[in-house]
């Protein structure tokens, strides 16, 4: 029954839709008919409230880290394992959450927010590649993809199978959810950060 509670917790939590909640409450308009349609930081950006943009990837980083940080508080004794489950549940709320017809975001953010209340180490080669990419090729969804494959090969280094574990599954969710971006990559026509026109 306690991992159930936890996984439904931690649903509930990733499941709330923080980038379409800012920019109505900002009028911004539907982030859902902008851009992408994407619920994310990065679709946020697209209404030109770089503002907006930021706490969106702030509080959907939060989402995956209270989740693993209220599993440590309230159930202890499940130990790396509940925490994972309830990082992970989160993410998944996050990528496909109820209200939205299960039309969420990608999980980039939710990941790496988890993965630093996991262990912040992981959590920081995560950011380190995510944000090297960008800077180097300013293609942001090749740096979120290459920081989540990054995360359970930083987690297996440091000591951490159980995360490793968890880390590798979410990360084939995030290629998932980037498959379009992929087949553009493919062809080149994968738009760059910057770019008056780009359809992450």
């Amino acid at each position: 029954m306690t991992i159930y509670l936890l996984i439904a917790a931690g649903y509930f939590l990733g499941s709330i839709p923080f980038g379409v909640l800012i920019t109505r409450a900002f009028g911004a308009g539907d982030l859902r008919q902008i851009g992408s349609g994407n619920i994310g930081a990065t679709n946020v950006l697209r209404t030109g409230r770089k503002g907006l943009a930021a706490t969106t990837l702030i509080l959907d980083g939060a989402k995956g880290a209270v989740a693993v940080l209220l599993a440590r508080h309230f159930v202890p004794e499940l130990g790396d394992d509940g925490a994972m489950i309830a990082g992970a549940a989160a993410m998944i709320g996050h990528c496909y959450p109820v209200w939205l017809r299960f039309k969420g975001g990608k999980g980039v953010a939710t990941l790496l927010g988890l993965s630093l209340a996991l262990a912040w180490p992981i959590g920081l080669v995560f950011a380190a590649v995510w944000l090297a990419i960008v800077l180097l090729l300013r293609i942001s969804s090749l740096g979120g993809m290459l920081g989540a494959v990054a995360a359970p090969v930083a987690a297996l280094a440091f000591g951490h199978p159980t995360y490793a574990v968890g880390l590798a599954g979410l990360a084939v969710i995030v290629l998932w959810r980037h498959r379009e971006n992929i087949a553009r990559l493919r062809a080149g026509t994968e738009p760059r950060v910057g770019d008056k026109k780009d359809a992450e």
